[in-house]
């Protein structure tokens, strides 16, 4: 199963990376000031694992699910996210050019927001770096380098063939996601309705640190928080079943919180798309 599902989003991510044009992909980027960076950080790896923290101090979930619910706080950039959010009628490049950042990000910020956390509670927990990079690197870096080097040494065979590979990805994964939520069945039947509430609030609470917060010049909110939601939940659980001792009771945090972002991600666009702006009548 592991090796299908890397598979599958190997054939999105090169997809993704013959959709891409290198110049407005580098270009949403490299006219960023210094807050806006900040402004990224803060949203993407320092919001969201408080609000992990908080939650799991104020609702009756335990630390075993609090611990669940941080490292999906830790762990942004999901190797999907791009199709989703250019499924979704968003900024393609801007996402991905975001998700590049946080995977860049990740092998030096999830070791110490992980280790700060543990600390707090009295735990000592190391996560290598290197292991963090590595899992990037082949699901996300890789695949799409692959992608824009094809684009650009074969444009024609690539504009044919990364539809098919976003259409056999997709229902590749599709396949993936029913089987692995059968075999996830006797987890989720023990979510709790507080657990449920801590995911759906973790969720509320990413979209809208980067929807007001990167409300900045030079950034899209509603693309950058689209994509904030959407967090690496399989880094999340091989970090879970690596380093924590009680990874079982974990997992219905992890899992519950794969199965509500998608649906938040679906409720915060179609909001978008509706709204009336400004100018618009009321």
């Amino acid at each position: 199963m592991t090796i299908l599902v890397e598979f599958t989003v190997a054939m999105l991510m090169i997809s993704t990376g013959m959709s891409l044009d290198p110049v407005r992909f580098a270009a949403n980027w490299r006219r960023l000031s210094a807050a806006a960076w900040c402004r990224l950080l803060a949203a993407t790896f320092i919001l969201p694992p408080l609000l992990a923290l908080l939650l799991g101090q104020v609702l009756p979930i335990g630390r075993p699910a609090m611990a669940g619910l941080f490292l999906i706080a830790v762990a942004p950039g999901a190797p999907l996210m791009t199709r989703n959010v250019a499924r979704r009628g968003f900024d393609m490049h801007m996402a991905a050019g975001y998700q590049v950042w946080g995977a860049l990000l990740a092998p030096l910020m999830i070791p110490l927001l992980v280790g700060g956390a543990a600390w707090l509670y009295g735990r000592q927990i190391w996560i290598p770096p290197l292991e963090v990079l590595a899992v990037v690197a082949r699901q996300q870096f890789l695949p799409l380098v692959i992608g824009m080097v094809m684009m650009h040494f074969a444009p024609a065979f690539s504009t044919r063939v990364r539809r098919l590979l976003n259409i056999a990805g997709n229902v590749t994964l599709t396949v993936v996601i029913i089987v692995l939520l059968i075999k996830l069945g006797p987890a989720l039947y023990e979510v709790s309705p507080w657990l449920a509430l801590a995911v759906i609030a973790q969720a509320a609470g990413c979209l809208a640190a980067a929807h007001w917060l990167l409300a900045y010049p030079g950034l899209s909110p509603q693309t950058l928080a689209l994509s904030n939601v959407n967090r690496h939940v399989g880094l999340a659980l091989l970090l879970s079943g690596a380093h924590f001792q009680n990874a079982p009771l974990a997992l219905p945090a992890i899992a519950s919180y794969a199965l509500v972002a998608p649906f938040m991600m679906a409720l915060y666009s179609r909001w978008v798309h509706h709204r009336p702006t400004p100018d618009s009548p009321l």
